[in-house]
């Protein structure tokens, strides 16, 4: 197959179906577009998740002086001197636990002036309000109900609190906005073939009278399909660069440059470049093969050979 007949016949095509060929290289590029972000956004909670799993901890909170009458877990008092002890020994011999700090009632409040200080109610709460309590670090974050198991409802012990669940509800989000970005890929991505397998439909017709030649003189079918294949791949391969652009430039803009949200929200451990540049080479080859099976599947139905 001479390869100057073959570029040839592409750039034919590609001219007479220049409209189509647009909306095919915009609706692919959107949709590897998509599809990588969905892909980062599933790397970025991964990431998350070990970042702020690691850095958590289970809090057993005591029984304080005036818990008695308001909380039901302290109707025996507030915790004494000795269950302190128990509870601290205890939880070293678990096997689960890696850490145990205890944390007192000025500390506590210390803690709690630093962070919400600024907060209308900070001045109301005084450090005989803020609870004792023990932090402990965990070797599994998941074993979590070992802890609350062995000591809720404990004497002296006013509640055991998981940190990861106030964590849950914003992985939880950014896992719904995940699904529905999938959601959105995946119907573009069905806009995206029908239009490869309508514009590999209005090129083959439009040039009927010169497959119809190729046959009397006995070209093979793959001879006259690869120039309908090959524009498709490459109107695929520029929108997968187009899409592999945009993943670029939203890393970018988002995170280093326009929004900075590296600096804004430091608290966060955002994927590196590394995360995005492994992406680009399966966007790239999604972009160069899926249009090329689609028109391949699309020829042996309209394109008699």
């Amino acid at each position: 197959m001479r390869a100057q007949f073959v570029l040839s016949e592409i750039g034919v095509g590609l001219r007479r179906n220049l409209t189509m060929t647009f909306a095919v290289v915009v609706s692919v590029a959107l949709s590897l577009a998509l599809f990588g972000g969905a892909l980062l956004m599933r790397e970025q909670v991964s990431t998350m998740k070990d970042y702020w799993y690691d850095k958590v901890n289970v809090s057993i909170y005591l029984c304080g002086k005036g818990d008695s009458e308001t909380v039901v877990q302290c109707a025996k008092g507030a915790v004494t001197g000795e269950q302190k002890k128990e509870i601290e020994g205890d939880l070293k011999k678990m096997d689960v636990v890696e850490t145990v700090t205890y944390e007192s009632s000025d500390e506590a409040y210390k803690h709690y002036q630093e962070e919400f200080g600024d907060s209308p109610m900070a001045g109301n709460i005084t450090p005989d309000q803020m609870p004792e309590s023990f932090r402990v670090k965990l070797h599994d974050p998941t074993k979590y109900k070992v802890v609350a198991t062995a000591f809720a409802g404990r004497n002296g012990v006013q509640s055991v609190q998981d940190q990861r669940s106030i964590l849950d509800n914003l992985f939880g989000l950014m896992n719904g906005m995940n699904v529905a970005a999938l959601f959105v890929m995946a119907l573009m991505l069905v806009i995206a073939l029908m239009l490869i397998v309508n514009t590999v439909r209005v090129s083959a017709f439009s040039r009927r009278r010169e497959t119809g030649i190729m046959r009397l003189v006995g070209a093979s079918g793959f001879y006259i399909q690869m120039p309908f294949i090959m524009e498709a791949a490459f109107a695929g391969l520029i929108g997968g660069v187009l899409a592999c652009v945009m993943l670029l430039a939203g890393r970018y803009f988002l995170i280093d440059g326009g929004l900075a949200l590296k600096d804004k929200l430091n608290l966060i451990d955002f994927i590196g470049w590394d995360a995005v540049l492994t992406k680009l080479p399966l966007v790239l080859a999604i972009g160069l093969l899926m249009p090329a099976v689609a028109a391949l599947f699309a020829l042996r139905k309209y394109l008699k050979v």
